[in-house]
């Protein structure tokens, strides 16, 4: 009889028999897709949607994976989470990453790919909400505040009404133990993971939990435990504020090329006289009606200068009048890493809402988000006083206010687990502060830190760089760096 491993609620004892039949099942692996890769196979796997009552209500996971290339130097699995968490096809992750990892990964590594359960294929969260439901970021304004609390209460009774009991279940807790099952499903002892964004905390909770099932574990663009979840929005803040200083002054160096201004403060000016414009009355850009908040929404592209100056170009041209196409989004494109607790995505469909399913983990992960909407008014006001870029946006009420308690408190993360940890210095989604908690709260990592590194997500990045190199060889013989290290980001060619 196998043994129930630590965090799989080993204290009910008679979950074990019934638990045991999730750890040895065998899953029917298919091509994926009629058009996919024959090597990109899929599967189902099945897992109780309440741990502590194993008997009781299952749920189905969509898995994934493509086998080592080379069994001879085969170590053993990568599972692999490319962030979110709402994202629809986080199961499609091997295939979206394959090239783009070393060849020397791809020959030790079955890559290993899941839908979180909540999310994609794997019992999605649907509430049936409205197009203007399923938003993320409200501006703080006194005038709409009852509104948005109207708002966050709809969309909080909507999803209770259409899931009830299921919401407290879809935690990151729960989904590490369906690591867990897919670990034993896969006949292995131990896994090796790679984790970018929301998928560094699952690595890090999974590590806490399950101490002597982590290998190796690539944290890339991390997560702080102690922030989450609120404060991973609300760490972001000054942050903004210091992005924006850096790029208000590298744009007034490269006036003659943006004409933005030629010197910082009226780079600056530049900026926030759109802004007022803008709310004064709407731009045109790209066939949508942007606002003033809508400019300030999209102020992360001021991590990456050069990109965060070419969409300003394209809004001051579009305030005049002139034609002006959307400039290209403040990240690269290619970067397989979607969205952050903080970067959310949106839908039109209201049989297929986004929101949801970050909503599920965000509000049911942790149960300090405050109840009294007046909290969120006050830290709302007080932080657009001191954060005029963000702040308002980060601290404004959200539908966790009014959300169902999860089935357990949050994951204390302290641990001396192997793990290493990488950031860049300007991540506008997890911040270089969230990179050095989580290096701080698991004591065996190591980390490297991209100096002067623009975007969200470092391994994925196509050019090569001494912190991908770090990773590799960390994947690839399970040698940590000695030390922590600092990369240079002008070593990699611009963007």
């Amino acid at each position: 009889m196998a043994t129930v491993a630590a965090g799989l609620y080993p204290v009910t004892v008679s979950a074990a028999p019934p638990l045991e039949d999730y750890l040895h099942q065998k899953p029917a692996w298919k091509r994926c897709y009629p058009t996919a890769p024959a090597n990109f196979q899929c599967a189902k796997v099945k897992v109780p949607l309440d741990y502590r009552r194993p008997d009781g209500k299952k749920i189905e996971l969509a898995i994934s994976r493509i086998k080592a290339q080379d069994h001879g130097q085969r170590h053993g699995v990568l599972l692999m989470n490319p962030g979110g968490p709402g994202g629809d096809d986080d199961h499609a992750t091997p295939l979206e990453w394959h090239e783009q990892l070393p060849k020397s990964v791809r020959d030790r590594f079955d890559l290993v790919g899941f839908d979180p359960r909540g999310q994609g294929k794997s019992a999605p969260v649907h509430c049936g909400l409205t197009k203007d439901e399923d938003t993320g970021k409200r501006p703080y304004r006194p005038g709409t505040f009852d509104r948005d609390v109207a708002w966050a209460r709809s969309v909080a009774d909507k999803c209770r009404a259409r899931q009830g009991d299921k919401l407290s279940h879809i935690t990151t807790r729960n989904t590490a133990r369906d690591m867990d099952v897919i670990r034993a499903v896969l006949g292995e002892k131990k896994i090796s993971y790679l984790g970018v964004s929301y998928g560094t905390y699952l690595g890090a909770v999974y590590t806490q939990m399950f101490p002597g099932r982590a290998d190796r574990f690539v944290l890339d663009s991390a997560v702080d435990p102690n922030r989450v979840w609120r404060g991973m929005e609300t760490v972001k803040s000054p942050d903004y504020e210091r992005a924006f200083t850096r790029w208000s002054k590298w744009t007034a160096q490269r006036a003659a090329l943006y004409h933005l201004g030629d010197t910082p403060a009226k780079v600056r000016k530049t900026f926030w006289d759109l802004v007022a414009r803008a709310n004064r009355t709407p731009i045109k850009v790209d066939g949508e009606m942007l606002t003033g908040d809508d400019l300030r929404t999209s102020s992360n592209m001021f991590f990456i200068v050069r990109k965060g100056a070419e969409r300003v170009v394209q809004w001051k041209k579009a305030a005049k009048g002139t034609t002006a196409n959307q400039a290209p989004p403040a990240s690269n494109p290619k970067s397989p890493t979607p969205p952050s607790p903080s970067a959310d995505s949106t839908t039109t469909d209201s049989s297929n809402d986004h929101m949801p399913g970050f909503w599920s983990i965000v509000c049911s992960d942790t149960r300090t988000w405050p109840r009294d909407p007046a909290q969120y008014r006050h830290d709302a006001a007080r932080d657009k006083a001191r954060y005029p870029l963000y702040g308002d946006i980060a601290a404004n009420i959200t539908p966790c206010a009014f959300w169902s308690k999860g089935s357990e408190p949050a994951t204390t993360v302290n641990n001396t687990a192997s793990a290493l940890i990488l950031h860049n210095e300007w991540d506008p989604a997890t911040s270089l502060a969230s990179g050095l908690g989580l290096h701080q709260a698991m004591k065996g990592s190591r980390m490297v830190k991209v100096a002067g590194g623009e975007g969200h997500g470092v391994y994925g990045e196509p050019h090569p760089s001494c912190a991908k190199q770090a990773a590799t060889t960390y994947l690839t013989t399970g040698r940590l760096p000695a030390n922590d290290m600092t990369c240079r980001a002008s070593d990699n060619p611009p963007r």
